[in-house]
Order: C-alpha cells, then structure tokens, then sequence
C-alpha cells in the first residue's frame, strides 16, 4: 500500500520537489528511482505507513508525493527522505534541494544560476519575465499537476523577486 502511482494521490496530497544539479543520464535516474521506490515501499510516520509517489521531471527534477489523508508524514519522515536522498546523491555526484539557485530554461536546455547571477542576467537584459523557469516552491501535488513547476518567471515568484518593474502581481 505505502507506494502508489503518482496520479493516485489526492490534489491536496503535500509535494516536494527536488533539484538535481544536473541532468541524470537514463542510467543514473534507473538507478536513482529505484532506490527511491525501495525507500517509499517502506517510508513510515510513527510507525505507518505512508501512501506516497514519486515523478522525475526532465532528468533534473525529482518530485516525492503523499496523500495526507491517508497519514500525514511526520517530521522524523520527512527527515528520513530527505536524509536518504542526500546519500543517494552524494553516490551519483550531483546536490539536491538545492533552492538558493535558479533554474530556467534556454532554448531546450535546462541552465542553473545562483540567484544573484540570474539577477545579473536580467540587470542586463539578457533574461525577460517570459523566461521559463522552474518553480521548486510548490507543496501541492494539484500546482505540479497544473504544471506550475515550469512556468514564465512573470507567472511565479521569480516575477516578483527578479523583475519587479515589468511584472505587476
């Protein structure tokens, strides 16, 4: 029971998203989703067990899901996830739940700044509020859904915190 596809989780089911530093080849997400699966088969709150998924996002992207209704997760267990995915990639060599970065799409690459060159990109113009960018913020499983992980930044907080001038909210 404890893990189910991702589309059986509730829209209000809480959600975090993980950035990779970079792209996973096809090997490494095989390998990192496998041993996340074998984590969730066994993730726990106090002792139960917690109904939860788990979705990659373009290689750079590893999103955890689970359905409050059923258990809500705990903050030894939300601890424990986080802890293993730390270990999990530290062995792939890539940082995860990185969020002092900014990541955004160039052409059909996915680049990753630290906030104050992104706000340098856009000092000089050389980024808009159309830019696409990647809203590792969300915690409802109905915003990954809606697709609010990949929006313009005039659409998201990034809006806010980097084009205040041009984007009225």
């Amino acid at each position: 029971m404890p893990r189910v596809a991702f589309d059986a989780l509730p829209e209000h089911g809480r959600l975090w998203v993980f950035p990779l530093s970079r792209g996973l080849t096809v090997d490494e997400e095989q390998r990192l989703l496998a041993e996340v699966d074998a984590f969730l088969d066994e993730w726990a709150a106090h002792g139960a067990p917690l109904r939860s998924a788990r979705d990659m996002v373009r290689g750079h992207f590893l999103v955890v899901g689970v359905d409050v209704d059923a258990e809500a997760p705990s903050g030894c267990s939300i601890d424990a996830l986080v802890r293993r995915l730390q270990g999990l990639a530290k062995r792939l060599d890539v940082t995860l739940h990185d969020q002092t970065s900014v990541r955004y799409r160039e052409g059909a690459e996915i680049r990753t700044l630290p906030r104050a060159e992104f706000r340098e990109k856009v000092a000089r113009g050389e980024l808009g509020p159309d830019v696409t960018v990647f809203d590792t913020t969300l915690v409802r499983v109905s915003q990954f859904r809606a697709g609010e992980l990949e929006a313009p930044a005039s659409e998201t907080w990034h809006g806010r915190a980097f084009f205040r001038e041009r984007v009225v909210r």
